[in-house]
């Protein structure tokens, strides 16, 4: 098999739900079945989403009349200085989750910030998940949302 050929299937194989899946999800990334250190799963994601969106929205309706897009920008500045600087948004921290590399380094940078609350801004590839449950937002920033 070529080079094109394991990429093309590799891809097709992720994108049908039929990756390295363990027993657990996170597993094949050497992360534990529960507890700390262990995925995030969809109910605490999406209320974390939930509460930073809330969040979002008070703000965007205190200072800017409730604009839609004003209400997107501040979701993704919080995003973004949050997660770059300190690991986590308002909502994950309420949850108890965080975001780290793929190494587990907890710092995860503004490059990687950046990519994860672009590609979650454009809302498709945050409800696109692999056979873990992560979201493509977060495989692309190679970044996982565990918890603490």
């Amino acid at each position: 098999m070529n080079a094109e050929e394991s990429t093309r299937a590799s891809v097709g194989s992720w994108m049908s739900g039929t990756t390295q899946r363990g027993q657990w999800p996170g597993e094949h990334l050497g992360l534990p079945e529960s507890g700390p250190g262990s995925l995030g799963r969809l109910g605490r994601r999406i209320g974390a989403l939930w509460i930073d969106w809330l969040v979002a929205l008070a703000i965007s309706a205190g200072f800017f009349a409730n604009e839609p897009m004003i209400t997107l920008a501040i979701f993704a500045v919080e995003n973004l200085l949050l997660v770059s600087t300190l690991g986590y948004t308002i909502g994950h921290r309420i949850f108890g989750m965080r975001v780290v590399r793929l190494d587990a380094t907890p710092l995860v940078g503004v490059f990687r910030g950046l990519v994860r609350t672009l590609l979650l801004c454009l809302v498709i590839p945050a409800v696109v998940w692999d056979s873990d449950g992560r979201g493509l937002h977060d495989r692309l920033a190679g970044t996982l949302l565990v918890r603490i």
